[in-house]
């Protein structure tokens, strides 16, 4: 796996049904790298379901050159506070040795400009509390903190299965 160097050009492509086991292999880097857990079957589901419909989100994947090197999901809602369609920006992952080189903040401006031509008003994100690096990243492209917690409710049984669901405050 090579770094890219400045001359790399970066570009986000739309994931197709065939990039399926691609995505879930940046997935479980992901969900590792964060402590989270994955849940193969389900997360397939998922993301089959998720390209399957653009009317819910998109799924990127990053690439420089032929190289895959990470991916980017922008899932859609509708916010009275935000004034139309919103998006979360519901995972980014960027392998090791492509961060810290201005990937990301590429990354991100080729996401806003995609989100921007669907219609969306603005962008969200979540960040874990103590991964202050990406926080201190996110901040520098413009995001903003609302001073706010992510509060989530499952809805359908065995979905919260190996999740910490007592997060700390």
């Amino acid at each position: 796996m090579n770094a890219c160097r400045s001359q790399d050009s970066v570009s986000i492509r739309l994931a197709a049904p065939s990039d399926v086991d691609a995505v879930l292999a940046l997935c479980r880097e992901l969900y590792e790298f964060d402590g989270t857990p994955f849940h193969a079957d389900g997360h397939r589901a998922a993301l089959v379901e998720l390209i399957s419909r653009p009317d819910c989100g998109c799924v990127w994947l990053i690439e420089v050159g032929a190289e895959t090197i990470g991916y980017v999901v922008l899932c859609f809602g509708f916010s009275l506070e935000f004034r139309g369609r919103d998006a979360f920006v519901d995972e980014f992952y960027l392998r090791e040795p492509f961060r810290r080189r201005g990937v990301g903040t590429e990354v991100m401006e080729q996401v806003a400009r995609e989100a921007q031509r669907l219609g969306v008003k603005a962008l969200h994100l979540e960040v874990e509390r103590t991964n202050t690096a990406a926080q201190a990243f996110y901040r520098k492209i413009g995001f903003k903190d609302h001073s706010r917690y992510l509060m989530t409710k499952w809805l359908q049984q065995g979905l919260a299965n190996g999740y910490n669901t007592t997060y700390s405050q």
